[in-house]
């Protein structure tokens, strides 16, 4: 038994397709693939998605709350919502408020480096999400839902745009290691054809310059051992076998195409690519980033944007993950690490005259609770001075192309528990980030399992007060 799609395709020695291809909606309903209708006039060539995973306390950071000092240690008034663990009383933020720019946006005093840039920025201060577990809420902040098996936001990024390199993936994913929830579904393609998949790179900062090693970094482009021939007499033949097998079955193939073009550009990394993660030991460079595998991270996405990178995403280090449950003053670290540099990656967009047409996305999977959470302290007996995951309401920055600087977004309450001014869900955030780029959320769809897919599911607005 054959399917309705193969069975077009094989009427009339061909015929069916023919037909199909000059009707192209419905070509691309028959291999799986529908083209994005343009939203206008498009702002953005390229995204840069800072992740700061582990879920960022907004009220320690960029939704600062006066009152929460006011009122430390008192029951918190009205409703306790419903947390992931027990909670207590309010608890204030240990960090001073801070007011910058000639916008006057208030954050806290652990990025003042950022801070020179809020005039540039946009901070949607009532961001939502569905479930308040790691896993599920990076998934949905990735790929638009809480399960594994949706293709993540840069691939289908790269699905509706393409790439304007040939030498480096669409879709490049920077971590210092493995992310502690979820992992590669985070990047995945899913059902999209495999070219969109992210690659995966790693931002671990060697110990010394010299000590880059481009097969650490790209391990997986180094020929097995005891292979014959060279890499490209290898790619050649695996080519010619692939068309021959596409060529008998007498049908389009495009998820083989899809795989050939992968395993070309792999190719071309084994060659070009190894030199855009080896950074130079630029002394005045370090200087502006700062240390750490973050910073490294940031220098290196700077150089893929450069090239033509379509979607570069960086994740914090597994081990600096803003995950604050037993004491929020470890943030003050955390902050050195992440503050310079994205404020130096801020910069080097301008002097490179990128930022004028690149977004940039600073996102968490959830807020944490303006309590303290309890749980009897550890063993000491000592009180924790941490927060508990919060999905009712937290923070999310834009900045770069088409972004309207030193405004904010929608509001929390007075302690900045729940999202009151203006919710907003994931998906209208996906919907803005798709508009920025020139594309209606609602049209970039692909065609599986009987039904249309899309990044925004059914839902996503256009968050209007956010564009230029």
């Amino acid at each position: 038994m054959i399917s309705r799609r193969e069975a077009l395709l094989r009427i009339g020695s061909g015929f069916g397709a023919v037909a199909l291809a000059s009707q192209p909606r419905l070509w691309a309903r028959a291999t799986g693939m529908a083209s994005a209708k343009s939203a206008g006039t498009r702002k953005a060539k390229r995204v840069l998605f800072l992740f700061l995973n582990g879920g960022v306390s907004q009220v320690d950071t960029f939704d600062p709350k006066p009152l929460l000092s006011k009122h430390d240690g008192e029951p918190l008034p009205g409703e306790l919502l419903k947390t992931e663990r027990r909670t207590g009383r309010l608890m204030r933020s240990p960090f001073e408020i801070q007011r910058f720019g000639q916008s006057g946006i208030e954050l806290t005093e652990l990025f003042p480096e950022l801070g020179r840039h809020v005039d540039e920025m946009c901070f949607l201060r009532s961001m939502t999400t569905r479930v308040p577990n790691h896993e599920p809420s990076l998934l949905m902040m990735n790929t638009g839902h809480p399960q594994a098996g949706r293709p993540s936001m840069g691939s289908w990024l790269t699905y509706g745009l393409g790439t304007e390199c040939d030498q480096l993936p669409g879709f490049v994913v920077l971590s210092p290691g493995q992310i502690v929830d979820a992992g590669p579904p985070l990047w995945s393609s899913a059902f999209l054809p495999a070219l969109h998949q992210g690659t995966y790179v790693s931002s671990r900062a060697p110990r010394r310059s010299q000590d880059f090693d481009k097969h650490e970094v790209l391990p997986y482009l180094k020929a097995a051992e005891g292979k014959a021939g060279d890499p490209r007499s290898r790619h050649d033949l695996t080519r010619v076998l692939n068309r021959i097998h596409a060529q008998r079955r007498n049908t389009p193939a495009p998820y083989l195409d899809s795989e050939l073009e992968v395993m070309e550009t792999a190719f071309r990394m084994q060659t070009e690519a190894p030199e855009v993660f080896d950074l130079p030991d630029d002394a005045a460079e370090a200087r502006a980033y700062g240390p750490g595998s973050f910073a490294r991270g940031c220098r290196t996405a700077i150089r893929l944007l450069d090239r033509g990178v379509r979607v570069v995403q960086l994740y914090s280090h597994r081990e600096s993950v803003w995950d604050a449950h037993e004491d929020i003053h470890q943030y003050r670290n955390l902050a050195r690490l992440h503050d310079r540099p994205m404020a130096a990656l801020l910069n080097d967009l301008h002097q490179r005259g990128l930022m004028e047409d690149t977004l940039v996305v600073c996102a968490t999977e959830f807020g944490r609770t303006p309590v303290r959470e309890t749980g009897g302290g550890d063993a000491s007996g000592r009180v924790k001075a941490g927060r508990d995951h919060n999905p009712y309401g937290f923070t999310v920055w834009l900045a770069g192309a088409g972004v309207r600087g030193g405004t904010v977004v929608g509001a929390t309450d007075d302690f900045g528990f729940r999202a009151i001014e203006r919710p907003l869900e994931v998906h209208d955030l996906h919907a803005t980030i798709l508009h920025l780029l020139g594309i209606d959320h609602r049209q970039l769809t692909y065609a599986y399992s009987g039904r249309d897919f899309r990044l925004t599911d059914v839902g996503g607005k256009v968050i209007e007060e956010a564009l230029a």
